[in-house]
């Protein structure tokens, strides 16, 4: 059996799997506490001591991902989201407390393994794998291997900055959290979704409400979700312009808007850089647990 956890800014859902057909043998998530870092330790510890009490196991090999890097220059976090992580040693505080040893991976690079593998895009020589939910980011997997990078970075395309559009230059740019200006973050994830419309003079509780008024024709809604896929088609052709994947593959809550996977590619062959734009764009066959079976296939 392998072990996976997934590391998230509401939830912390471990999974064992089965080393030979990938079968879901456990899988129990409970809320991310607020406590800090040494609460979120202390809670993965459990997690994973209640998992193998139920298994009769101990000491499974196990993954672990995150929304964030482990520095190659320093071996601690970075860029995560969840910034109480950043600067923190994780993989060896893990070890020390777990007494084995653990294998730490972003978030967006277990998504993109667990889809390579044994989902979405399987058998796919590189896959993009793309989380758009409370944040944005992509990771990489070659051969079903995730992709770092030289600085632990690659796939980082959420901090890129967000291509511009007609009616742009109209309204207020919007500042990231990371420092660096206007990123896709801000205009391509769930809240920055609804930003944007509220900036646009519109009203919504949250992305799920926008798209549901959208369905029932609110014009206000509709111009927003059409800004949206444009802007995600550009930044994505940007990706299929350095990249060229095998198959690109979307996560995380925006990934239900099934009008994403026609739009998308229509939209983003004006701007990819060949005379044939037929890049596969899918959804994630496991959805909210791509994650914590790509950490799990960590130890493939």
């Amino acid at each position: 059996m392998l072990l996976g956890v997934d590391l998230g800014g509401t939830k912390i859902e471990v999974a064992a799997l089965s080393r030979d057909d990938g079968r879901v043998l456990l899988r129990e998530r409970v809320r991310t506490p607020r406590g800090g870092y040494d609460a979120v330790l202390q809670a993965i510890a459990a997690l994973v001591a209640h998992a193998e009490r139920n298994l009769g196991v101990a000491g499974l090999p196990l993954g672990v991902g995150i929304p964030g890097c482990l520095s190659p220059a320093t071996g601690l976090v970075k860029g995560a989201n969840s910034t109480f992580l950043n600067g923190h040693a994780i993989d060896r505080d893990l070890q020390r407390l777990l007494q084995r040893d653990v294998r730490v991976e972003n978030d967006a690079n277990c998504l993109a393994v667990s889809e390579a593998v044994d989902g979405a895009a399987a058998g796919a020589q590189v896959v993009l794998g793309v989380i758009l939910g409370t944040g944005v980011g992509a990771g990489i997997a070659i051969d079903g291997r995730a992709w770092r990078g030289l600085h632990g970075i690659a796939g980082e395309w959420g901090h890129n900055p967000a291509p511009r559009i007609e009616g742009d230059e109209r309204v207020p740019r919007m500042a990231c959290w990371c420092g660096r200006g206007e990123c896709n973050e801000t205009l391509l994830s769930g809240p920055g979704l609804v930003a944007d419309h509220v900036r646009h003079g519109g009203a919504a509780a949250d992305a799920h409400a926008l798209v549901v008024s959208a369905a029932s024709g609110d014009a206000a809604s509709c111009a927003s979700l059409e800004r949206h896929a444009e802007r995600l088609a550009r930044a994505l052709a940007q990706v299929i312009n350095v990249l060229d994947p095998s198959a690109i593959v979307l996560g995380g809550g925006l990934s239900q808007m099934n009008a994403l996977y026609d739009e998308l590619p229509r939209r983003w062959a004006p701007w990819v850089f060949s005379d044939r734009a037929d890049t596969p764009l899918k959804c994630a066959v496991h959805g909210d647990s791509s994650g914590v079976r790509g950490a799990a296939w960590l130890w493939r």
